[in-house]
């Protein structure tokens, strides 16, 4: 019998939470909800969940706080709600360790397709499995990428990364000098088929290069970026 998988809604609106329920449940997702930041948080860290909708604006501990408290005990995939031109509140929503986001008013369509597009993926990245052959580390002069225990180094420095830049610094460092377009790196590394919003992509690129420049500007700068097509991690030569 398939175990179903269980979904945390977060929003202080119960016609939006109500909205997401019914969707969700109709794909047979188990669903639990939390009207505020505190409740959240509580039941977060209380229940393995296998995803949280997560609502920015809420009342006493707003969500990006939710989620960046959460990612200190857990990696369970968060997908942020944001109100519409909220582009700052995406990108705090990034750094504190959100997997996506979602912008309201939204399509009951889109929500479905990135939630699944998201618990498809295991706790591994899914390009990895098709990936068994390599090694486990990947090395170059000044950036190391530890796979087995999501560890990365750049000037002999540890550098923290969210989930997702992590797996997208590791796309990228697999094929060295590929050229990967936004649309490619949207596919594969968030499985979007439709739906995706490139400016994704352009913000975990810019975080992930601001955190290695901290500590290895030569790290940083293997990221970069070719006019018109993409980015592509670039081995020195």
């Amino acid at each position: 019998m398939e175990i179903k998988s269980s979904i945390l809604i977060v929003d202080d609106e119960e016609r939006i939470r109500r909205l997401l329920r019914m969707y969700l449940e109709k794909e047979g997702y188990l669903i639990e909800e939390a009207e505020d930041g505190e409740t959240a948080l509580r039941m977060a860290s209380d229940t393995d969940y296998d995803l949280i909708l997560l609502d920015v604006m809420l009342p006493g501990i707003d969500g990006i706080e939710v989620c960046a408290r959460l990612r200190q005990v857990k990696s369970t995939p968060v997908i942020m709600l944001t109100a519409k031109g909220e582009e700052t509140n995406r990108v705090h929503g990034f750094e504190a360790g959100a997997d996506d986001y979602v912008v309201k008013p939204f399509s009951p369509r889109e929500v479905i397709y990135r939630v699944k597009a998201i618990l498809r993926r295991s706790s591994a990245t899914a390009f990895l499995s098709k990936d068994a052959s390599s090694s486990n580390n990947i090395v170059f002069p000044n950036l190391v990428i530890e796979h087995d225990a999501h560890r990365v180094s750049a000037g002999g420095q540890e550098v923290a990364l969210t989930p997702k830049e992590y797996e997208l610094l590791h796309y990228l460092a697999v094929s060295p000098d590929k050229v990967f377009s936004r649309e490619e790196l949207l596919k594969d590394v968030w499985n979007y088929e439709f739906f995706g919003d490139l400016r994704t992509v352009d913000t975990h690129v810019k975080r992930l290069r601001e955190k290695l420049n901290k500590v290895s500007p030569e790290a940083a700068a293997m990221i970069t970026t070719v006019w018109g097509v993409g980015y592509k991690l670039e081995v020195p030569k």
